[in-house]
């Protein structure tokens, strides 16, 4: 297949899915009082198939630079979640969760960094 043919389908299915997201959201399994449950749910979705897309490039990626820019991504989304999963349960221990996956997100990124360049740790 043209890669430019496969570029298109990609990007129309995931139109597709991210129309469904908005306009048709499943049901959200949290408090049932908020009054901006729609857009929590809507976000929870989207935060999901954006970190499924970031596994994917992991998975696939064909530079070592693609897979720690992926995984840089996936930890941000994380973040992201726990920021929802704050807002939609009312629990704050998620923000701890949040935080701790952050630091631990970009030093790890820096490490894969220094070791794709060839450099040791201590330099």
């Amino acid at each position: 297949m043209n890669k430019k043919l496969r570029w298109f389908m990609g990007a129309v299915i995931l139109g597709a899915i991210v129309a469904v997201i908005i306009f048709r959201p499943l049901p959200f399994l949290f408090y049932q009082d908020l009054p901006y449950l729609g857009f929590l749910g809507r976000s929870l979705y989207i935060i999901i198939l954006a970190s499924l897309l970031s596994l994917y490039r992991i998975i696939r990626g064909p530079t070592g630079a693609d897979r720690i820019v992926a995984l840089d991504i996936l930890g941000i989304m994380i973040v992201g979640l726990c920021a929802v999963l704050t807002i939609s349960t009312g629990r704050s221990w998620y923000i701890d969760i949040g935080i701790a996956w952050a630091l631990q997100s970009f030093i790890s990124t820096l490490a894969l960094s220094k070791y794709l360049e060839g450099k040791g740790l201590e330099e």
